[in-house]
């Protein structure tokens, strides 16, 4: 640069948006972080459910959907004789093979055919199968059942001292059980195993049936000599080194020792009718299934399951909540399937929809059971059943408690895995789609609680849910009700940055969010939260502004939304009714919403469109857009700050962002003048914020002479300068923008000078400068512009007398000392932010200012 050029340099006074071309890559970035800035806003607001069922009132076609509330007795569980006999002998077989052990009948039987089981009793044909099933209360009502007395005569009569052992024991539950290693120790000890046993017979009935007697639950026989000896009840069932026929004799001695006095017990319990029944029966279940489970006999593994079941199905008529979630438990451990499976979930669902039960699933693992039903059942076979086990944990979220307890038993990993299932069914042309659909309301509604807990974000982000979630979106585009809890989860987990993060780099994301808000632009819940989202994903990546202002009918989409929700307002009760817009006339039977509702969404819809007008690429453009300008001042003519007053700020701001590019073809810059007799009712408002973003909005305007002009005229730039008086830098920053502008005009700056304007800045420098050295910066910006007269440097100003510029003398002295105007910073990060802020913003310009003074001082 030559000394002509440098001497032309030094001379000219600052703007706050001077040529670009003499600007570094550094003050670039630092002028666009504070000219352009993203929005905030607050989350919508998700409201509590407290209707426990599986759908809303109206939110889904009532003939198609299952039933919340149904009735469910012991009769509606299968059982294999379900089915009364024909009457008709048929002809035995000539052949008859030799068959292994016979199993008793399964009431739900994995593989759809089942071997024929002829009757133990000729009379069963005539007396019906019907006759031996439990009716509702036959617990209460049977017949009395034999004494313990003669169920211990008839099991030990023959029986050997190990048998005689092991019968004691059952009588008494709470007697330790003997191990197989320390059952082998003892042979050991007394010189071998015991002797064997002679066979042994029963007659002792198990329960009782109405019409007769249930024999596939009775104690079962031994199977001959020496059959004590080889039985060791330690022993895992269903060892592969061991025959079927030993296998069945250990199950037998476990079942009449063990299982069969637990099953007495119960049918004693439910016919005694005593007040603590139900908390004994509870217990006596809580015994049988340890007892289960220590044999090994859960699953499908026992031999008289079938009995089992139907004595279990039968005290769910009881009517006891407590009492059925024991029997749930147990039932699901014994793999039921089919209608029964079906039904017991029902049973479930039916206790979790009333809260005064969520303390029985605080103190039950039914919700591991659930959780593995969920695992493990295929959805396509059990669908309506998986349905009831997710709406039951739909409910269970509801509650603070147990949302906490389904965290911890990774409820988030479980459900993303069904989701995953789902997509089967998710085709349209599925023939479950709207089972699926179902499946998937409820699935959605307990994420969307889940997702309330901090805790739960690493885990949608470690299990991929949020990926998922969007193919949901994209398979069930149509289905209001998933569309919004989905959109409730995106709301809530896109505040923070690691899902943020994983949301944005969803591929198709943008393009998915824009067709949904295309095709429900009349359900103003799932509007406002999708733009909430999309107003998150834009604060905080270049990268996903930029996508979603390209993705195809963005603009035209969020356009369309802003003149529906602008024209579907009413003024509230208390506000004097103004000439509202042109209300929207394509869809008359849509009700008109009230002004918080449009506020709410007009105030997400403007945020993201000042987050995508930060990028340089799609910011032009948008200053550019007449529809878009006419739809933003358009807001800020008619709506007032009493009720409106978010939603004026982001109009400000958005304003503010869009002003920042002065381009030919900008429709900010050839409507200035009407932007800032607009922005009026802001700025003389009683709202900060709308203060602070009006005063930006200026800074940015005031470029033009015609603004200027207006400015002055208004008397805009007293309430300027007495901004500089506030507390905060924000706002001293703002005006300091508006007066480096105005300053350039020698007539403004006449009047600035006699505002007083230099002594207030000399008072922010000295009380801002250590903390804030951008804001030190231009303070001496316009206080260079401001200490101009007429273009020349004729002397200092007549209005700053020698102790005012002594005074700013030292502080400019102060400042420019690099030890000393960083010794008020604390901490090594910090440090060096301020070093690079106080070299690049403040440092040259106050030397040119210090220089200024002291020659004319001198």
């Amino acid at each position: 640069m030559s000394s002509l050029e440098r001497k032309c340099e030094k001379h000219r006074p600052f703007t706050l948006n001077p040529d670009p071309r003499r600007k570094t890559s550094a003050e670039i970035v630092t002028e666009a972080r504070h000219s352009l800035r993203t929005l905030r806003t607050q989350r919508p607001f998700t409201p509590r459910d407290d209707h426990r069922q599986l759908f809303g009132e109206i939110s889904r076609a009532q003939d198609s959907r299952p039933p919340s509330t149904f009735s469910l007795y012991a009769r509606n569980f299968e059982a294999p004789d379900s089915r009364p006999g024909s009457g008709t002998r048929l002809s035995p077989l000539e052949y008859k093979p030799r068959l292994p052990v016979a199993q008793d009948e399964d009431p739900d039987p994995v593989s759809p055919t089942a071997h024929p089981k002829p009757p133990s009793d000729p009379l069963e044909l005539k007396r019906g199968a019907r006759a031996r099933l439990f009716r509702a209360g036959s617990l209460t009502t049977l017949p009395p059942v034999a004494r313990p007395a003669e169920v211990r005569e008839s099991v030990n009569s023959d029986s050997s001292p190990e048998h005689r052992e092991l019968s004691a024991k059952g009588r008494g539950r709470r007697a330790p059980y003997v191990e197989p290693t320390d059952r082998k120790r003892r042979d050991k000890d007394s010189g071998g195993p015991s002797k064997p046993a002679p066979p042994r017979t029963n007659s002792v009935s198990g329960l009782r049936f109405h019409g007769g007697v249930d024999s596939s639950i009775r104690p079962g026989k031994g199977t001959g000599a020496g059959a004590g000896a080889r039985t060791e009840l330690g022993t895992e069932l269903g060892n592969g080194d061991r025959p079927a026929s030993q296998e069945a004799e250990d199950e037998s001695v476990v079942w009449n020792v063990k299982i069969f006095p637990l099953l007495q017990e119960l049918e004693s319990i439910a016919a005694g009718g005593s007040e603590d029944a139900v908390e004994r029966l509870c217990d006596a279940c809580d015994c049988l299934h340890g007892v289960l489970a220590e044999q090994g006999m859960l699953g499908r593994r026992c031999r008289k399951r079938a009995g089992l079941l139907r004595a279990l199905f039968c005290l769910i008529d009881l009517n006891s909540a407590q009492l059925n979630l024991q029997l749930a438990k147990l039932t699901l451990e014994l793999n039921v399937s089919g209608k029964n499976l079906l039904n017991i979930c029902k049973l479930i669902f039916k206790i979790s929809r009333s809260e005064s039960n969520d303390i029985l699933f605080q103190n039950n693992s039914i919700i591991d059971s659930l959780l593995c039903v969920l695992r493990c059942e295929d959805v396509c076979v059990s669908a309506e059943a998986v349905l009831y086990c997710v709406g039951t944990l739909k409910f269970l979220s509801g509650n603070s408690a147990l949302l906490r307890l389904l965290l911890a038993k990774d409820c988030v990993g479980v459900a993303t895995l069904l989701i995953q299932k789902l997509h089967p069914l998710s085709q349209p042309d599925h023939t479950q789609f709207t089972t699926g659909g179902h499946i998937h309301v409820q699935l959605t509604a307990t994420l969307r609680n889940l997702a309330d807990l901090p805790e739960s974000r690493p885990l949608f982000v470690s299990h991929g849910t949020l990926t998922e979630l969007c193919l949901v979106l994209r398979h069930h585009h149509g289905d209001q009700d998933i569309c919004t809890n989905i959109a409730r989860v995106f709301s809530k987990l896109s505040s923070y940055s690691e899902c943020c993060l994983v949301l944005a780099q969803t591929p198709g994301c943008y393009t998915l969010f824009i067709e949904l808000l295309s095709k429900h632009q009349w359900k103003q819940d799932l509007v406002v939260r999708l733009l909430f989202t999309l107003g998150n994903l834009t604060s905080r990546s270049s990268e996903a502004r930029k996508h979603l202002f390209t993705a195809e009918g963005c603009m035209s989409v969020l356009l369309g939304l802003y003149h529906t929700y602008h024209g579907r307002w009413d003024p509230p009760p208390a506000h004097t009714p103004r000439t509202p817009p042109a209300r929207n006339t394509c869809n008359p039977r849509t009700p008109f919403l009230g002004w918080r509702e449009s506020n709410d969404v007009l105030v997400k819809l403007v945020r993201v469109l000042a987050n995508m007008s930060i990028h340089p690429a799609v910011g032009p453009t948008l200053a550019a857009n007449a529809d878009l300008i006419h739809y933003l001042l358009d807001t800020l003519e008619l709506r007032s700050m009493q009720e409106s007053e978010e939603l004026l700020v982001n109009v400000a701001a958005t304003i503010n962002n869009l002003s920042f590019y002065q381009e030919d073809s900008s429709v900010v810059r050839d409507r200035g003048l009407t932007v800032a007799k607009l922005l009026l009712k802001l700025l003389l408002s009683s709202s900060m914020d709308g203060m602070l973003e009006a005063t930006r909005v200026f800074g940015n305007l005031s470029q033009s002479r015609e603004v200027c002009d207006f400015i002055i005229q208004n008397k805009v730039h007293q309430f300027v300068v007495t901004l500089l008086d506030s507390k905060s830098p924000e706002v001293c920053f703002s005006a300091c923008g508006v007066l480096t502008n105005l300053a350039l005009n020698p007539p403004s700056r006449t009047t600035l000078t006699q505002e007083g304007a230099h002594t207030k800045l000399a008072d922010c420098l000295r009380d801002f400068g250590p903390v804030d050295w951008q804001l030190a910066g231009l303070v001496c910006q316009t206080l260079w512009n401001l200490t101009e007269e007429g273009g020349t440097e004729t002397g200092p100003p007549s209005t700053m007398n020698n102790q005012e510029r002594e005074a700013l003398l030292e502080v400019l002295t102060l400042y420019l000392n690099e030890e000393d105007a960083l010794q008020w910073t604390s901490g090594d990060d910090m440090r060096d932010f301020h070093r690079l802020c106080w070299e690049l913003e403040f440092l040259p310009v106050a030397k040119r200012l210090r220089d200024r003074i002291q020659t004319k001082t001198d």
